[in-house]
């Protein structure tokens, strides 16, 4: 029984003349075709692009036998039956292979035997393994433009034969988010409403769609990477924003609730130590009542986040410590701080001379507890920002250092 296939199928352009969007890479595309042999390319990009219809539209060019598969359907078994006698292999989703499946193609690449056209929406730097990277020549794709989502909007209202308002198509192209795949969908979807089509049935028919990004590509990052450097500016309206996004399109909260809690620690800081602990109440309560309510403490503790003071002293001083060890490596514990807990030890020094602090008053002594090749190291380096004079007033009158608030 034959079934009509979808209208993102039907209106795959059979030519580059009647292909929408990526104006910055015609030129480079009419030199592919005009090329005497064309090369390995990765076309990277975000969903609904036009990836794989220029790979089909560059393979059908060469007049050469070639074949289009999806990594995630096909195995190394069923590529070697495959591919027998195939001169170009477009393959969908390459991220989707291990390292050992993609190092598959490298000898039929050096060889000559295969072009592959392969795609991706998953930065190449870290979903390509270097040694195929390097036979690849990328190719990256742009979202589609408004205008272009529109006119492709028009023609799949023509297809179907149905009668959309202008604002409807205009509404819809919105809705894609500069994916052409979604949007033949959606007007395919739209053409089906009884009666006369609005925005306001289309809204309520397509609740789901209506914001969305790729939580496996780079808009997965893109969007938190957004939130966390909305919080550390201190713009509650931008943080508030991206974290509507992330929800809104269906981000795992676990994930939100983690960069929130690192986000706390890193920006926040010890400008205000009630940071960290919310974030972290904030993943208990995700957890613990689920989603869609989960927005609500997310909310609050980006709000929080966002409007408190900054420091990062404590972020810092682990780097700088990091630093130092990678350089001159890790120095000897001195013996003093070491536990004896063998005769021994005992006789080689261990614990010896070491003062227990509350043995004396206000539970301090003077003692070093750096190793002698570092007793200098000044890796934390306090702000005065937030309640963090406060917490290092104590630590600046035991060590002589000017407090800088009483200048």
């Amino acid at each position: 029984m034959s079934t009509t296939p979808p209208l993102a199928e039907q209106l795959r352009p059979k030519k580059l003349a009647d292909f929408l969007g990526q104006r910055n890479l015609k030129t480079k595309i009419n030199s592919l075709l005009s090329a005497k042999d064309l090369p390995s390319l990765l076309f990277f990009g975000p969903p609904g692009c036009g990836k794989s219809t220029l790979a089909l539209l560059l393979a059908a060019n060469t007049q050469k036998r070639y074949l289009r598969l999806s990594a995630p359907e096909t195995g190394l078994q069923n590529l070697r039956r495959t591919l027998n006698g195939v001169e170009i292999l477009i393959l969908d989703e390459i991220h989707r292979f291990t390292k050992a499946q993609q190092d598959f193609f490298l000898p039929l690449i050096e060889s000559g035997e295969l072009t592959l056209l392969a795609t991706t929406t998953e930065n190449p730097s870290f979903s390509v393994t270097r040694q195929l990277l390097s036979r690849l020549h990328v190719l990256r794709l742009d979202p589609l433009l408004q205008t272009d989502l529109y006119q492709l909007a028009k023609l799949g209202a023509e297809k179907c034969q149905k009668s959309f308002p202008d604002e409807c198509l205009r509404a819809l192209a919105v809705y894609a988010n500069g994916d052409g795949r979604t949007l033949l969908n959606l007007v395919e979807y739209a053409s089906k409403i009884d009666g006369e089509i609005t925005t306001d049935k289309i809204r309520a028919l397509l609740p789901e769609v209506m914001v969305r990004h790729d939580k496996m590509g780079d808009s997965h990052y893109e969007y938190i990477s957004a939130l966390i450097k909305s919080i550390r500016g201190s713009d509650v309206n931008a943080a508030i924003y991206y974290l509507a996004c992330l929800v809104e399109g269906g981000e795992d909260p676990r994930f939100i609730c983690r960069r929130l809690i690192l986000s706390a620690s890193e920006d926040v800081g010890l400008a205000d130590p009630k940071a960290l602990p919310l974030a972290v109440a904030c993943q208990q309560a995700v957890e613990m009542i689920g989603m869609p309510e989960g927005f609500i403490p997310m909310a609050e503790t980006c709000v929080y986040l966002a409007l408190a003071k900054k420091s990062n002293t404590a972020y810092t001083a682990f780097l700088r410590a990091k630093e130092e060890i990678r350089q001159h490596g890790k120095r000897p514990v001195p013996l003093h701080l070491r536990n004896a807990t063998t005769a021994l030890q005992k006789e080689w020094g261990y614990g010896k001379d070491y003062l227990y602090p509350h043995n004396f008053p206000e539970a301090w002594v003077a003692q070093d507890y750096l190793p002698p090749e570092v007793k200098d190291g000044n890796f934390y380096q306090p702000k005065i920002n937030g309640e963090e004079p406060k917490l290092c007033q104590w630590w600046r009158k035991l060590h002589n250092i000017p407090d800088p608030l009483l200048r």
